[in-house]
């Protein structure tokens, strides 16, 4: 049996006994070159080699197994031999189909091969699936192919587009780029957003004594007959909505809100309405892959891929079934087992008379299996698997437990109540007051589960409860408080892992069993980076995607990629041709193509015709504002990174315009890039401040923002400059001297005599008695440290620079290097945190050579860019410390020794 992972193979082994061996792929064994080095010799030479595809010949992949996965393929073809029967038992999907058509086309059994499907990793399961078995679906098989071919059709021919037109090493992507454009938009709006201002009063009302509560809040609904104004009456230009605004509103300034608010004090008020009606709430249906990653994002705070990563383990090691579904349905086993712990633990009361059923229609749906949920026919408590599992995958247990158990619970049952309340002020204008409650009187399946409410979303828990008094129509009250309060209206929140992940799930766009290794693509590409939980635009994000938008608009088109996945859904199920397909999306024969996104294709053609069309520098400029004096600034993305541009209004010596530009703060998000802030960047010289000149060369010397910090350098006369090119067309690398800038220093404080100093580094310090070789005392990016060859040790103090002498610097090399633990453990802490929410450990910040990073003594982890020490939160700290944990190294194995020569055994049955 061939499974992908080796834990679900050390798993299985004892379920199947001695006579199977159970051996794992470790994940996928071949796949399309990833580069030339990859291609076989024989077809280097043809036209379509760098795709990987024969686009002339059916759109044949050329498949090759990947170097380090030669060794695994020997192994299980040795294996092979000595059996008589193989069973493919991958994943239970498209990517896990596909795996098993590849280990059958490569590993061409002569023996008898079935295909082994199953959703739980527990011993009935197993042994079930292993006695029916079924054939290899090669629509599934074609509908994977495709999307394996489509992606890099699409990929292979975008992004060079993109290294050429904006910078290298960029990719595009069928999802990617998609997503990538959603957040895009959301930081566009937020940039072009306005502000509005508007003011109520919220007042606290007095029941009198026999009332219980006696003190409820209301707020300020209604002056004289029209609505008074809140944030959704206005539009993102700050207006109020409408062509002429809205007569039926009234938008109270900060004068009329308070002149109101005095002339309603001591003022009688009277009980205008009070409407009551019965609330009910169901149960949510079991978890699905996106709804998982949405709810253990916002209850959790976990990044789409730690969740999956965790939701892994927890499936190959037999306590949850297939994490990757687009089902909400429960086995009859599944419904049993959680009604009888709902009874269980909750009491008859709580469990309905009948089962729930939970169906729905999805876009694009994975094979219909179960819903995420608590592995075997009966489920296991959370505290019953605690000795067992910790960290991230105990809580997201808990977490799937409570969901399965909830969902066949009662509904939540309680009352719910508006009220109106009229007055007149003192000055004429009739009020009206409004405030409602929530009461639960029966709380069902509340008691086991609660979603929780995304931040900002102004939405309302549904264990939320906020009482009331009995009150009656026409009875009088008193406000006890009358509190004028001023509002402004906030722009569009930026994606969130969880509201991106329910974003393209709600457009139709790519699989949520992609979403995880979409997001983490986006942030490792630099198109998108973390600021707290929100997904932030980098500039070149900025670039990239209006490039897309302005020549390849349809790649990146919502409804045009939801079709496509439509589409790609029709192959799985034998509806369209796959080949045909694929024609026409990338030759654009609309006459032979199949589907309508095939017809409207033409990616060859697309690329070829638009590659000439498209100016780089329009492309790669980005408007923000036109100043006082007229002049337009942007920002401008160049090969080493972005930077505001504007013109002076001069010219040169030779006629051509004048510009001023300025640096750009790496963790600057685009939004916060005001006018305000543009100037005072555009005020620091881009030409630095004159320190003075060297007396040894006679070279001026100069400090400057950099974009990793400040620095001093010296600037090369006009034929230095011209030798020093001479010299560089000789390959020699002759460049000005540079120098950054200690922590103590500023551009603004540095003196000729420091930057001298910093531009004599690196110091060498003498030559190693034993080696010969020469030791430097050099400053870097993340501080000063002495280098002997490739071995370097850190310095305590810049100013050792300067005065570390031979044996000081020998006695530092005869200490063992400081790694881990032991350096955190003698840094003192920059802030303390939280514990790690994995290890129940205290979590500190400290700052270390590369940085500043978080650490529970176990683990450390650098910060992110947006990662602020003094912002930075214990969810934070502990996703980081989590991801790090699963990046760790794996302990490599000690080879097996050569076993002695033996006599041959005697023949025994074949195992299976």
């Amino acid at each position: 049996m061939i499974v992908e992972s080796p834990t679900k193979a050390k798993k299985i082994q004892p379920y199947l006994g001695n006579d199977y061996v159970v051996e794992s792929s470790v994940g996928h064994i071949r796949d399309l070159p990833r580069g030339a080095a990859d291609v076989p010799a024989k077809y280097k030479g043809e036209s379509w080699a760098r795709l990987g595809v024969d686009v002339d010949n059916e759109f044949h992949p050329l498949y090759v197994v990947t170097p380090e996965k030669r060794s695994k393929v020997s192994e299980l073809k040795d294996l092979l031999k000595d059996a008589d029967e193989l069973l493919l038992a991958t994943d239970p999907d498209r990517e896990g189909e596909a795996i098993a058509w590849h280990l059958l086309d490569t590993l061409r059994p002569r023996i008898p091969v079935r295909r082994m499907v199953f959703h739980e990793i527990t011993e009935s399961a197993i042994r079930a699936a292993a006695e029916n078995t079924r054939e290899l679906d090669q629509d599934l098989v074609d509908a994977q192919e495709t999307r394996r071919i489509l992606d890099r059709l699409y990929g292979y021919e975008v992004s060079p587009v993109l290294w050429k037109k904006v910078m290298p090493k960029l990719s595009a992507g069928r999802v990617q780029s998609v997503a990538t454009r959603l957040i895009v938009q959301r930081e566009r709006e937020r940039m072009a957003f306005v502000s509005a201002g508007y003011w109520d009063i919220a007042a606290t009302m007095d029941a009198g004594a026999d009332a219980t509560p006696r003190q409820f809040g209301s707020r300020l609904v209604s002056v004289d007959g029209n609505r008074v104004a809140t944030g959704r009456d206005f539009g993102p230009d700050g207006k109020l909505k409408g062509s002429a605004g809205n007569p039926e509103v009234t938008v109270l300034d900060e004068a009329s809100a308070r002149r109101l608010s005095e002339s309603l004090e001591g003022r009688d008020l009277t009980v205008a309405s009070v409407d009551s009606k019965p609330y009910t709430r169901k149960p949510y249906p079991p978890f699905m892959t996106s709804t998982l990653q949405q709810e253990a994002g916002r209850k959790l705070r976990f990044s789409s891929e730690r969740t999956m990563r965790s939701a892994q383990r927890l499936y190959e090691n037999g306590y949850i079934t297939y994490m990757r579904t687009d089902s909400t349905t429960l086995s009859a086993s599944a419904i049993q087992a959680a009604r009888a712990q709902a009874r269980e633990l909750y009491g008859d009361s709580y469990v309905p008379s009948s089962p729930r059923q939970y169906t729905r229609k999805v876009k694009n749906a994975q094979e219909a299996h179960e819903a995420i949920r608590p592995a075997g026919d009966t489920f296991r408590t959370p505290g019953e698997i605690a000795r067992e599992v910790d960290g991230d995958d105990f809580r997201l247990y808990e977490l799937i437990w409570q969901r399965t158990v909830a969902s066949q619970m009662e509904d939540a049952r309680g009352t719910t109540v508006s009220i109106r309340i009229n007055g007149s002020a003192a000055t004429g204008e009739d009020v009206v007051f409004a405030t409602s409650g929530r009461t639960i009187t029966f709380p069902g399946f509340l008691r086991a589960y609660v979603e929780t409410v995304e931040e900002g979303s102004g939405g309302q828990a549904d264990d939320a409860e906020s009482r009331l008094p009995n009150l009656a129509e026409g009875q009088s009250l008193t406000a006890a408080e009358l509190t004028p309060e001023g509002h402004s209206t906030n722009p569009p929140a930026r994606y969130s892992e969880p509201s991106l992940v329910k974003q393209l799930e709600e457009l139709g766009i790519g699989r949520p069993s992609t979403y995880a290794s979409i997001i983490k693509t986006i942030q490792d590409r630099g198109y998108v980076w973390k600021k707290g939980s929100a997904l932030v635009p980098s500039w070149v994000a900025f670039s990239v995607v209006g490039l897309l938008e302005h020549h390849f608009g349809r790649l990146v088109d919502y409804d045009f990629t939801a079709a496509m996945e439509d589409e790609l859904d029709a192959i799985s199920s034998g509806n369209l041709t796959r080949i045909a397909w694929l024609n026409g999306f990338y030759f654009g024969d609309g006459a032979s193509a199949e589907g309508s996104v095939a017809k409207a294709g033409g990616l060859k053609k697309l690329v070829g015709v638009n590659l000439e069309e498209i100016d780089a520098r329009t492309i790669n400029s980005i408007p923000l504002f036109t100043d006082s004096e007229g002049r337009e600034a942007v920002v401008r993305v160049g090969r080493y990174g972005p930077y505001m541009e504007r013109p002076t209004g001069e010219v040169d010596a030779e006629g051509k315009p004048k510009s001023q530009r300025a640096n750009l703060p790496e963790d600057l998000p685009p939004d916060e890039l005001t006018e305000e802030i543009a100037e005072q960047l555009f005020s620091v010289p881009q030409e630095g401040r004159v320190l003075g000149t060297d007396p040894v060369t006679g070279h001026e010397i100069v400090a400057k923002e950099g974009r990793y910090g400040p620095f001093v350098t010296e600037l090369l006369p006009e034929n230095d400059a011209a030798e020093a090119g001479a010299a560089k067309s000789k390959k020699a690398k002759t460049k000005p001297r540079t120098g950054s800038l200690f922590k103590d220093m500023t551009v603004e404080t540095v003196t000729l005599d420091d930057a001298l100093k910093l531009l004599s580094l690196p110091r060498l310090v003498g030559n190693d008695p034993e080696s010969g070789d020469e030791i430097t005392a050099q400053n870097g990016r993340y501080g000063p440290y002495l280098k002997k060859g490739t071995d370097s040790r850190s310095l305590s103090s810049e100013e050792q620079l300067f005065t570390v002498t031979l044996d000081e610097a020998l006695e530092i090399y005869k200490q063992p290097k400081q790694r881990g633990r032991r350096t955190a453990a003698a840094t003192p802490p920059l802030r303390e945190l939280g514990k790690d929410s994995a290890t129940d450990k205290p979590m500190v910040i400290k700052d270390g050579r590369f940085g500043p990073y978080v650490t529970d003594g176990e683990t450390n982890a650098s910060l992110r860019k947006g990662d602020s020490v003094e912002e930075i939160t214990d969810e934070r700290a502990s996703e980081l410390l989590a991801e790090r944990r699963a990046k760790a190294p794996v302990k490599k194995k000690a080879p097996a020794r050569k076993p002695a020569a033996r006599k041959p055994a005697a023949k025994k049955a074949p195992a299976k």
